[in-house]
């Protein structure tokens, strides 16, 4: 018995059908198959490029240099002091590559109505801040883009970035800040 007859009888005791009935469905077997395989290079690229493309913007938004592991705790209490701080120390980091300062904060009264101070100083003395308003007293990330820090002209030597708590930006004269995750988004 040759290949043929033994796909001929193993056809007629399984599919109960000969190889002349499926000549019609295979007319074009090689066709199909090349469609087929195609089809599948199709979805595998562009199922990579859509991954890549993803991967990437990914990596752009989450680049971050950490400037914090703890979270900080601004504990103020406005009798006689007008202001509370949380300062980092940059030690003249570059910061000409960052786009965005990025943090969470929160304020454990929720009655309290706090605007939070951020300030950057570079090491030519420019100082420029950005308020925060509104405060919750859940844990909310907020991010800053560089580019509202007007009054800072060279980002390359970064001395310093202030957080604050002034009294007439606090409408209780006690609480509490704590401010977590702090890191420059590049």
């Amino acid at each position: 018995m040759d290949k043929k007859e033994i796909y001929e009888h193993l056809a007629k005791i399984y599919l109960d059908a000969s190889s002349k009935k499926k000549k019609r469905h295979k007319a074009y077997p090689k066709l199909l198959n090349n469609l087929f395989i195609i089809g599948i290079f199709i979805v595998i690229g562009l199922t990579t490029t859509l991954f890549s493309s993803a991967t990437r913007k990914n990596l752009n938004t989450e680049t971050a240099l950490i400037l914090q592991n703890d979270h900080a705790k601004i504990n103020f209490n406005f009798d006689p002091a007008k202001k509370e701080t949380y300062t980092l120390n940059l030690k003249r980091l570059n910061l000409t590559h960052s786009k965005q300062l990025a943090f969470s904060v929160r304020n454990i009264n929720p009655k309290d109505k706090i605007t939070l101070r951020v300030e950057f100083t570079n090491a030519f003395k420019e100082k420029s801040e950005v308020y925060v308003r509104n405060i919750p007293s859940k844990w909310k990330d907020f991010e800053i883009s560089l580019s509202e820090f007007k009054n800072i002209n060279d980002w390359s030597e970064i001395t310093s970035l202030v957080f604050s708590v002034e009294e007439w930006n606090a409408s209780q004269k006690k609480g509490v800040v704590y401010i977590d995750n702090v890191r420059l988004l590049k």
